[in-house]
C-alpha cells in the first residue's frame, strides 16, 4: 500500500473525451486515508492554477477567514475569493474527477495538466505555465533561502 502523508512530486494527466482527469494515485491514497473520496478545487489568486486541498484544509480556510472583522471587507474578499469558488469534486470509480470549464478556463488548461504537490495541498497547472513559474519559484527560492528555517530537536536529558 502507497503511505504518503502528504501530496509530492509533480504528475502530468490528460483530459478524457468525457472531460474528465485522473488524479494522481498517491494523492487520492492520501485523501484516503484522510477519509475523503475526492477534493475541494478553487481557482488561485496567487497565479493562474487551481487549488486543491482536502476537506478539513478548507475547513482550517474558512476559520481562518471567520476568525476576521465580520465587518471588514477583506473577510469578504477571502469568502468570495476562495469559499464562494470552492467545488468539492467527488472521485469517480476510476479516481478521476470532472473540473468544471470556469476552473479549467482559469488556469487555461486545454488537455493536458500538471498535478504539482504542495505538502498539505496541491496545484493544477497548464504545463506551459507551470515550467515558466517553476523557473522564477527556484530564482526567488534561492534568493529567500534563508527565510527557511527550522527547529532542531536537542535531546536533553
Amino acid at each position: 500500500m502507497d503511505l504518503c502523508f502528504m501530496f509530492l512530486s509533480t504528475y502530468e494527466n490528460k483530459l478524457d473525451k468525457k472531460g474528465r482527469v485522473s488524479v494522481p494515485a498517491s494523492f487520492r491514497s492520501y485523501l484516503s486515508n484522510l477519509g475523503y473520496n475526492g477534493v475541494i478545487c478553487y481557482p488561485s489568486f496567487n497565479n493562474s492554477s487551481i487549488e486543491a486541498c482536502s476537506q478539513d484544509r478548507i475547513e482550517k480556510i474558512s476559520s481562518a477567514i471567520d476568525s476576521l472583522n465580520p465587518f471588514e471587507e477583506k473577510r469578504d474578499f477571502f469568502a468570495t475569493s476562495i469559499l464562494a469558488e470552492s467545488i468539492n469534486l467527488q472521485f469517480d470509480s476510476e479516481g478521476r474527477i470532472s473540473l468544471s470549464s470556469k476552473l479549467l478556463k482559469h488556469a487555461k488548461i486545454k488537455n493536458s495538466m500538471l498535478f504539482v504537490g504542495q505538502g498539505q495541498t496541491f496545484q493544477i497547472w497548464e504545463p506551459t505555465a507551470f515550467e515558466k513559474f517553476k523557473i522564477t519559484a527556484r530564482k526567488k527560492a534561492n534568493i529567500n533561502r534563508g527565510n527557511l528555517k527550522w527547529e532542531l530537536q536537542h535531546n536533553k536529558q
